[in-house]
């Protein structure tokens, strides 16, 4: 069923997985105007699309464009252990199958497609591209999860000893997840609705789930030149859970030839939490990029 609201087309619906689950969907769409391209959002870990990516994929629709997203598998209104991530690589196909799916559809193919991933979904984005480099048009990564912080970074024989107890007992829950919300999020009213929110996971990490997001971190980290997508990073200089330093790196070692950084001096993890007149900058900076490479930043400079 649809729904409509400021010129906005909502519309939910369900995916089936190459296991066999049900994956939520939701779509935002311009209601008149015909968008100048398609946006595949990914939310980062414990998220979800539907709610808490609502604002972002209402400004991008504003801007003209179409949105779409899923909740990964454990995550929001899909099925599945809460927060639980039994294969980093599951997640991505998921992602990559039910967004071809999207672009595949005849009104769809001519059409320009970009990847959108905030925190872990930076790092499927990245996956996303490493795993068909060719297909995306382009990438817009926020505080993306590209490199582990030092004081993060686990000695080899801690890596050996996760490996083998996450076989054993991989759905465990013993990894802390210290509520970081008042260091991650400054708008009062976005942190009191992520904390109202039903299907945001706040509990500790099982084994496997911090196994994947290990993994998955160093590999990025050694193989940032395997990058080759135009791609803008915004990153705030203050974040506490994702090392601004991985988009430093990722912005010197990538070999795309079309790359944009944005450092945000004061800013914390959740960039579109920050005051007002800082979301704007930083949403402005997100879609003149995206104008840039859809061919509508001369029109839309001429309004």
């Amino acid at each position: 069923m649809a729904h409509y609201k400021d010129g906005t087309k909502y519309e939910e619906g369900f995916t089936v997985n190459s296991r066999g689950n049900r994956l939520f969907t939701c779509k935002w769409t311009p209601k008149k105007l015909q968008p100048k391209a398609m946006i595949f959002i990914c939310h980062g870990y414990g998220g979800e699309c539907s709610i808490s990516m609502a604002d972002t994929a209402a400004r991008l629709v504003h801007a003209g464009y179409a949105v779409y997203g899923i909740d990964q598998e454990g995550h929001g209104k899909s099925p599945g252990p809460k927060g639980y991530i039994s294969s980093f690589s599951d997640i991505v196909k998921d992602c990559a199958d039910y967004f071809k799916s999207v672009c595949e559809k005849p009104e769809n193919k001519m059409k320009k497609r970009f990847i959108y991933g905030f925190s872990m979904g930076g790092t499927v984005v990245i996956q996303l591209h490493r795993k068909d480099p060719t297909y995306w048009d382009g990438a817009v990564l926020l505080a993306p999860m590209c490199k582990l912080g030092d004081d993060m970074r686990p000695h080899p024989a801690v890596v050996g000893a996760l490996k083998m107890i996450s076989f054993v007992v991989p759905s465990w829950r013993v990894i802390p997840a210290p509520d970081k919300l008042d260091k991650v999020c400054k708008d009062p009213q976005f942190k009191k609705e992520i904390r109202s929110n039903p299907y945001m996971y706040k509990g500790n990490l099982a084994l496997q789930t911090g196994h994947e997001l290990l993994a998955v971190s160093l590999d990025i980290e050694k193989n940032l030149e395997e990058v080759t997508l135009p791609f803008l990073v915004l990153h705030g200089e203050d974040d506490v859970v994702a090392d601004p330093e991985g988009s430093r790196l990722l912005h010197e070692r990538a070999a795309s030839r079309d790359k944009t950084l944005k450092l945000y001096a004061g800013m914390w993890h959740v960039l579109m939490a920050e005051p007002p007149a800082d979301v704007e900058r930083v949403f402005a900076d997100v879609t003149s990029w995206l104008e840039e490479r859809t061919g509508t930043a001369t029109a839309s400079a001429a309004k």
